[in-house]
């Protein structure tokens, strides 16, 4: 088994996605959760001379990092820039530099305005200086995938120069994410063919969305490492994603290993949500809210035949559940599965007419959960089947900053209509009032409201469906209604429906 060292630089390369900066409290924690838990190899923390805090941050970590002997996995981007950069890692404790040089002559040329005579010189002078503090180097081709594009010849010169040179590994970026998956293979494997003494690294940048298909190229054509960010966070498009690179690699990639624990991936990506305040995607792989989700009651059917939608990516791997979505889609394998989660088992043709509503619920797009189940059941099965004489036709609630709310309703009564309208203390006290007003226009009896309850299911959210039970009392006997809705005074005028019809 060929072993892939796992390199997180979520705290330097991430961190330079727009927007996003950690503190040294949350890089701290982040390094530790990565290096203990999620067990990465080396873990990217800072670049050399970007700040005061920064600084401090660095410190935290390498405290840290020497005192569970793990000072050796963080590294440090540094440059070529004299003793600068050796005199800010002095200070900040750390001991391994990822020295960032130029990987192709049209950087070379144009930002340096030096030969390549002139770059290796200084390079071997920053390396003799950090080997005397005692400090470990590896070696950052910036532009490395446009340089061997463009400049191939000047590429294999510099990693000519390399091998003479006490470094531990060379470092291969796709700065600007343009490579192709074949270029990847084809670049990596000339480079390791021809370089077998030396460790190769690939960084991959995910402008064109190849990134994890380049990884897997990279490692396809012998690369010994691979860096990676959580979320995929980093600048422009970001980095190959952490989670999703190693899920692909494991089960496409035979006769590798890789120490991470896959079950740590999803805690570590919800922390780095968090602390950078960039929300995961829905449907982002293995970390995504929804990719362990069936939604369709036809896959939902076909995962209790034999399992016919699973494939490789279980969820227990990473330590997370498949779930059945509820909505439009959802078939009765769907609630099935929700209501064996709740403990709750219904007949077939209850069933079925939960499994209506809650189709009916998801045409309007309202958000259903498992959560959700118990409200509907009760409301689809104390409905009555007879046909109601009482209807609530239309209505108009308005509700006015220094103005009393108002309601005009429309009710049919067996074959008539009415219309009405009214003020109140609130939406549902102006409806009240205009019903009132039409069940005394048909001299009828109208019963007392005693009591009125809402609740929403537990972590319900502003979109959850609401239950509102109303108690009512008529020739001293109190009886209780119930309505369903995403909207609270809907789901009141509903159940004031079902007391109307009670009524009659």
């Amino acid at each position: 088994m060929r072993y892939i060292e796992i390199m997180d630089t979520t705290l330097r390369d991430g961190e330079q996605t727009s927007g996003v900066s950690f503190t040294a409290a949350e890089k701290l924690a982040l390094a530790q959760v990565l290096l203990t838990e999620v067990k990465v190899d080396r873990v990217e923390v800072a670049s050399a001379r970007v700040s005061a805090g920064e600084l401090e941050a660095v410190q935290q970590i390498t405290r840290w990092a020497d005192s569970v002997g793990m000072l050796d996995r963080v590294e440090v981007l540094t440059f070529v820039d004299g003793r600068a950069s050796l005199d800010w890692m002095r200070a900040s404790g750390a001991r391994v530099m990822n020295l960032l040089t130029k990987g192709s002559l049209n950087h070379l040329t144009h930002q340096l305005k030096k030969t390549p005579h002139e770059h290796f010189a200084d390079i071997r002078q920053v390396i003799e200086d950090a080997q005397a503090a005692g400090l470990q180097v590896n070696v950052y081709l910036e532009d490395w995938s446009n340089g061997m594009r463009t400049s191939p010849d000047y590429v294999l010169q510099f990693i000519d120069f390399l091998q003479t040179q006490p470094i531990r590994r060379v470092l291969l970026p796709d700065t600007l994410g343009v490579l192709t998956p074949a270029e990847t293979y084809q670049f990596i494997a000339l480079l390791v063919g021809r370089y077998p003494q030396l460790h190769f690294d690939f960084h991959a940048h995910n402008d064109y969305d190849l990134s994890v298909a380049n990884v897997l190229e990279g490692i396809r054509a012998g690369v010994h490492g691979i860096h990676l960010t959580v979320n995929g966070l980093g600048e422009r498009a970001g980095n190959a994603p952490l989670a999703s690179t190693l899920a692909v690699l494991r089960d496409f990639v035979p006769g590798v290993q890789m120490g991470v624990a896959e079950k740590s991936l999803y805690k570590v990506s919800k922390i780095v949500e968090t602390f950078s305040g960039l929300r995961i995607p829905d449907n982002k792989p293995v970390v995504g809210n929804n990719v362990f989700t069936q939604t369709a009651g036809i896959h939902a059917d076909g995962d209790k035949k034999n399992n016919l939608y699973f494939n490789a990516l279980l969820p227990e791997r990473f330590g997370r559940e498949r779930s059945y979505a509820l909505g439009k889609m959802s078939g009765k394998a769907n609630i099935e599965n929700n209501l064996r989660e709740l403990g709750i088992q219904l007949s077939d043709d209850e069933l079925k007419k939960v499994t209506q509503r809650v189709i009916e619920l998801g045409d309007k797009k309202t958000t259903i959960t498992r959560e959700d189940l118990p409200y509907i059941i009760t409301d689809v099965l104390q409905q009555t089947a007879t046909a109601a004489r009482v209807e609530v036709l239309n209505y108009s609630l308005t509700k006015s900053k220094g103005l009393k709310p108002s309601a005009t309703i429309q009710v049919r009564i067996d074959d008539e209509q009415f219309e009405e309208n009214a003020q109140g203390d609130g939406q549902y006290d102006a409806f009240m009032n205009a019903l009132k007003k039409i069940y005394s226009r048909k001299q009828m009896a109208f019963p007392e409201l005693t009591d009125y309850a809402v609740r929403i299911p537990t972590g319900g959210h502003t979109d959850a469906l609401c239950e509102t039970i109303i108690t009512w009392k008529v020739n001293h006997r109190e009886f209780k209604t119930r309505g369903l809705d995403s909207d609270q005074t809907v789901s009141a005028i509903k159940a004031t429906q079902k007391m109307l019809n009670t009524l009659e």
